[in-house]
């Protein structure tokens, strides 16, 4: 049975301008319970229950949150390139009902949000967007935020639960698909390579956002120039390219994540070259290792995701929610036909990169 909320009980707890009129569920995602707020100053506010399933540590998310906009905000030029999170009456920024939920409240940002782009230049602004989160926080020390998904684009670690997975083979379907098993394991050892980067430090420990897809960029509603990055909850201690790598997967795609046609899956070189513009752009700071490795951060994040729904295939699908019976083999196809095509183009994405470096 669904849990009865009362977020009109909750908001006296945070500092809003005004006293609240009206407050009603707003938006479609499906992870927090999402209420628009408004007071009879004018003021609209956005007041969030956090999905203590999905996060398991919530106090650890907002420290996060709060560690990073309370930094950003002396940084930017313009006050819209932040969210701006009400302090609750217990000086930090989420508050505690009585039955043990987290709740926040942050100003609400006007604007408008893409679940896919309608122009190159959306998909510009995006690479805009997340690379000048990304440059902002160049010199935050990353190593002090809480990992709030441990281990969540450690390759290796992915590797791993994939062997595990494969010796079990729990749900039998290992015979009927040693062609995907094969793929994934050719590119192992590559696929940790991030990882061993990070370890040795020859690439840097970064924030990083970790879910760098379009609808998580407001843009502004007039001129469609970004605003600002959303959803910080999964913001972690990584590597930049694991956020560069994450944007093509999904924005410079072919096709969709669980396309069953797998000819209509290829990598767009030319939106490819549209993010790499504006992202390289914003975020001028990248270490020479780093921009070199741009190509190799999108092949990585594919693959991994890949191997992460192959594992999922093996163990039944108990992760991964799926409508039909091989959703997760598609899904991982799909991952896989996008890596080989990356991986046909390689000279041309690599010499990409390093025209748009030359002029960034």
């Amino acid at each position: 049975m669904k849990k009865q909320l009362h977020p009109e009980r909750v908001l006296p707890h945070f500092a809003l301008e005004g006293s609240p009129v009206s407050c009603k569920e707003y938006g479609s995602g499906h992870i927090n319970s999402t209420y628009q707020v408004k007071t009879d100053s004018g003021k609209i506010y956005i007041l969030q229950r956090i999905n203590k399933y999905v996060f398991s540590n919530p106090k650890a998310v907002m420290e996060n949150v709060g560690a990073i906009t309370e930094y950003l905000r002396d940084r930017v030029e313009d006050q819209s390139e932040i969210l701006h999170f009400q302090q609750a009456d217990n000086g930090t920024y989420y508050y505690v009902d009585t039955d043990g939920e987290f709740w926040r409240c942050y100003e609400y940002a006007d604007g408008i949000c893409l679940e896919a782009p309608e122009s190159d230049r959306d998909f510009y602004e995006s690479a805009i967007a997340f690379g000048r989160f990304q440059e902002m926080l160049a010199d935050f020390p990353a190593a002090e935020l809480h990992e709030t998904i441990p281990l969540f684009h450690n390759t290796v670690d992915r590797y791993r639960q994939f062997h595990e997975a494969l010796e079990k083979d729990e749900a039998g379907r290992a015979k009927k698909i040693p062609g995907e098993i094969n793929f994934v394991l050719e590119r192992e050892n590559e696929a940790g390579t991030i990882c061993n980067l990070l370890d040795s430090g020859e690439l840097p420990l970064r924030v990083t956002h970790n879910d760098t897809k379009l609808n998580n960029v407001l843009l502004n509603r007039k001129t469609r120039k970004a605003l600002c990055v959303l959803d910080l909850d999964t913001v972690m201690p990584g590597s930049a390219l694991y956020d560069f790598g994450d944007s093509i997967r999904f924005g410079a795609a072919t096709a969709a994540e669980d396309e069953r046609d797998l000819s209509k899956m290829s990598i767009d070189l030319k939106l490819f070259r549209v993010y790499t513009s504006g992202y390289l752009k914003a975020c001028p700071g990248l270490t020479d290792k780093e921009v070199e490795l741009l190509p190799l951060g999108a092949k990585i994040i594919t693959l991994e995701l890949a191997v992460r729904f192959l594992t999922d295939y093996l163990n039944g699908d108990c992760y991964f929610k799926t409508d039909y019976e091989e959703h997760n083999l598609v899904r991982a196809r799909t991952q896989m036909k996008l890596v080989a095509d990356m991986e046909r183009k390689w000279s041309q994405m690599q010499q990409i990169v390093r025209e748009e470096a030359a002029i960034r």
